[in-house]
Parts: structure tokens; C-alpha cells; sequence
């Protein structure tokens, strides 16, 4: 159903910072792929003019409706998924089975699984509020999400994975889940974590990932190389970068994914620290705009839910990605949301921020 007695509850701000960082993203993609045969930031267009599509059609649908359809939307996720693993539909590259084509077009199920998890966790939630504090309802409401969790770890994407236990953990908290129960569950998922490494459940390339971290001079020319030249790239630039376009090591192929994973590192070359600083601080704002409506939700459990899933999953791209560019966070192959080139995290993103604005025209409390 849509409402159009909500005008006047655009979060413009919000919709602003979106579209300045999609337009930086287009630059930036052009900047470190200028001269590949493969254009880019003309794809990236194309992926924002259909993301917006969604964002406007996620803005005008009133988020409520979505409890109608939260089982619907959850098996939907898992099918998808599981269309994944089967040979016949999926498409491998660099060793992960993570695409389908629909109509021909790639799509990555995994991207979406967010924004499903998020809607779905969001009514589970909402249901069960009056019981959030017992240590049953919160195993219940982690058992909801492993099943999708252990889909994407099967493909295997680890990234994505630990996107979605953030998830869950942020809108348990925000629901009123105990700190200590979910301090147990903390422990208990390390232990977990530490069991597959030891079983060989997690893949050579994962650990190599964290070792590099740990140690990357121990491997410089293999598992240590992406962190080294992402820290050379970045380092580069200095205060006030090398100029738009005129990168050296990005440009020069020393840095790999340079347009998806690694696309920060364009960044603090050409714009040098200065403007690494401003990117990240508009990525504040964007958080602070989220946090905001979430705030003014209190009085709609829905609501809040789902903003917190979505700006729980933005932080989480956020922090993690351009820590792993500058050497402080793990290789997890997660995108830096609407500046790395992808069609279906940019599509995702942007129907992400129009639930945002869904929450922020159709919550019973208006925005301060």
C-alpha cells in the first residue's frame, strides 16, 4: 500500500549523503579503472539508476506491511541460497559459488540474504519483545538466522557471514536482549570459530587472510601482498594525495580488486589523507542519520528493528572494509558501501537506505 500523507517526512540529509557518496564512488571507480577494457563506473550508473528505483519503491511502502510477509520473505532467502550450492544455476568465480543469473544478469543472493534477514529478524523480534531478556527467546532468535548464515558460509563467503551475526547481534541488544546472554553467546561463537579452524572447515585462503593480517611481512609476495600494497598505496598519498587520476601503485596494477575490495586505496592515494578523512567523515554522518531514526522509532518496535539492521550492516561494511585497506582489519571481501563498484551491493544499498526513509515517513513518532 502506498501513502503519500507522509511527504513531509523525507529524511533529506539522509538522501543526500547517499547520492554525494554514489557520485564519489562513480569518480573513484573511474579514477582506478581508467584504461580497463571493462568501463566501470558506466556499469555503476547503471547499478544506481536501478537502486533508486528500488530506494523510492522501499521509501513509499509502509515498512509495517512486511510483517504480513516476514515467513514468505524468509524462505524466499533460504531458497535462493540454496539455488546457490547447486551446480546447474551457479556461477563460480575466483572459487566461490556465490552468483545465479536471472534474465541473464548476475545476481549475488548473499548481498540480499541482509536486507531479507534484517526484515524478517526485525518481526521474529518484534513478536517476541516481551521475552527478548530470556536466554531461550535470544538462542531462538539466533537459531532463526543461523540457518541462512550456514548457506553463505557453504558458498563459502565468510564476509558475509560475519555481516549477518553483526546484524543479529546489534538489533538483539537494541530489542533488549541481556548483555550477558549475549556476552555468552560472544565466547561461545569464538569457541565455535576456533573448532572450525582446527576441523578444516574454514578454507586455506581464509586463514591465510587473518595470518596475514597478524604477520604480512611473513608472506609479502602471496598472503601478505594485498595489505602490504594497500598500506604502500594508501601511505603514498600523504597529507593531500597525488591528484585525482594520477595514482601510481592503483593504476600501476600493484593493487588487487582495486575497483571492489581495495577501492579505498584509490582514495587515500589520490585524495591522501585529508580526503580519506572527509570520505570517512560522510560515512559518519550517513551512521548519524540512521542512528537518528532509530532514535525517533523508539515507540515502533518494527521499526527500530529494522533501521538498527540496516545501520548495523552499513557500520559493519564501513569499519571493516576500510580497516582491511589500511591494515587494521582482516581481509573479509565485504565492499565499502556505494563507492566499490558491484551491481547487487549497490542495488541492496540503496533499497537499504529507502527502508530507512520508510521508517523515518511512516513511524508513529516524527523525526527530531
Amino acid at each position: 500500500m502506498l501513502d503519500t500523507r507522509h511527504n513531509r517526512n523525507w529524511e533529506w540529509p539522509l538522501l543526500g549523503l547517499t547520492y554525494l557518496l554514489a557520485a564519489i564512488g562513480v569518480l573513484v571507480i573511474l579514477s582506478a579503472t581508467r584504461g580497463d577494457p571493462t568501463a566501470f563506473h558506466k556499469k555503476q550508473i547503471v547499478w544506481i539508476a536501478l537502486g533508486s528505483v528500488g530506494l523510492i519503491a522501499a521509501s513509499l511502502l509502509d515498512y509495517h506491511l512486511y510483517a504480513r510477509f516476514a515467513g514468505q520473505i524468509y524462505l524466499l532467502n533460504l531458497f535462493l541460497l540454496a539455488l546457490v550450492l547447486m551446480p546447474r544455476f551457479h556461477n563460480r568465480v575466483n572459487g566461490a559459488a556465490r552468483w545465479i543469473k536471472i534474465a541473464g544478469f548476475p545476481f549475488q543472493p548473499s548481498e540480499f540474504a541482509k536486507l531479507f534477514i534484517i526484515i524478517a529478524l526485525a518481526v521474529f523480534l518484534t513478536r517476541r519483545h516481551e521475552t527478548i531478556r530470556q536466554g531461550k527467546t535470544l538462542l531462538q532468535s539466533l537459531l532463526y538466522v543461523a540457518l541462512p548464515i550456514g548457506l553463505i558460509f557453504k558458498q563459502p563467503d565468510l564476509g558475509t557471514a560475519l555481516v549477518l551475526l553483526a546484524i543479529w547481534f546489534a538489533m538483539t541488544f537494541m530489542a533488549g536482549a541481556q548483555v550477558k546472554h549475549l556476552a555468552v553467546f560472544l565466547v561461545l561463537g569464538v569457541l565455535f570459530g576456533a573448532g572450525l579452524w582446527h576441523s578444516g572447515k574454514i578454507k586455506d585462503y581464509q586463514k591465510n587472510r587473518l595470518i596475514a593480517f597478524i604477520n604480512p611481512d611473513a608472506d609479502p609476495k602471496e598472503t601478505g601482498y594485498h595489505v602490504l600494497q594497500a598500506r604502500i598505496a594508501i601511505g603514498s598519498g600523504g597529507m593531500w594525495g597525488k591528484g585525482y587520476q594520477r595514482s601510481t601503485q592503483v593504476r600501476g596494477g600493484y593493487i588487487p580488486e582495486k575497483q571492489t575490495d581495495f577501492i579505498f586505496t584509490d582514495v587515500g592515494e589520490e585524495l591522501g589523507f585529508a580526503g580519506a578523512v572527509t570520505i570517512v567523515g560522510l560515512y559518519g554522518l550517513l551512521l548519524l542519520r540512521g542512528a537518528a531514526i532509530i532514535a525517533a522509532s523508539d515507540e515502533d518496535i518494527t521499526g527500530k528493528m529494522i533501521a538498527t539492521g540496516v545501520v548495523a550492516m552499513f557500520a559493519f561494511h564501513i569499519i571493516v572494509n576500510i580497516g582491511m585497506n589500511i591494515g587494521i582489519m582482516p581481509v573479509a571481501g565485504v565492499p565499502l558501501p556505494l563507492i566499490s563498484a558491484g551491481g547487487s551491493n549497490v542495488i541492496l544499498t540503496l533499497i537499504s537506505v529507502g527502508l530507512l526513509q520508510s521508517v523515518a515517513r511512516h513511524r508513529r513518532q516524527l523525526l527530531f
